[in-house]
């Protein structure tokens, strides 16, 4: 949290949003608790490419790949038919990593989420899963989704 911004009820605060319903899951109703679902960074990611595109954000700001993030895609990503919004001439790949108890501080990437049920030892209730883009020309990288496994599995 930024300096200056307190928890609860500040301007900007979502404290006040407890009241505020939406769809199916209006007080919990129609399918009961909400589930985890998918949270998309699709828009971020546009905005970071046109921000480069407008020469706003250099190629070391948005090419910004650990090496162990490369590693990983190099070996474990999965090919997409997407080019690279920066180099314009390498096909991005797609990495899955899984966060929770019993898993690595840093991580566990995934080849795929059956390899979850192996490696968590089935029990996958409090993992997070993140999808990010990498180009392995450039170092391109962005967070694609984070999801919970068994919600919208992807």
């Amino acid at each position: 949290m930024p300096d200056g911004q307190a928890r609860g009820g500040g301007q900007g605060s979502l404290a006040g949003m407890s009241s505020v319903r939406s769809g199916s899951q209006s007080s919990w109703g129609v399918g009961g608790l909400p589930r985890p679902g998918r949270i998309e960074y699709r828009l971020m990611r546009e905005s970071t490419v046109k921000e480069f595109r407008r020469g706003r954000l250099g190629r070391t700001d948005v090419c910004d790949a650990q090496p162990e993030l490369l590693r990983v895609a190099k070996n474990l990503g999965r090919e997409t038919e997407t080019e690279c919004p920066i180099c314009e001439h390498e096909q991005l790949v797609h990495v899955t990593f899984a966060f929770g108890p019993g898993l690595p501080p840093g991580g566990l990437p995934l080849a795929s989420l059956r390899e979850l049920g192996r490696k968590a030892g089935g029990g996958s209730a409090d993992v997070a899963c993140y999808v990010v883009e990498v180009c392995t020309g450039c170092a391109w990288n962005h967070l694609l989704s984070v999801f919970a496994p068994g919600a919208n599995d992807g």
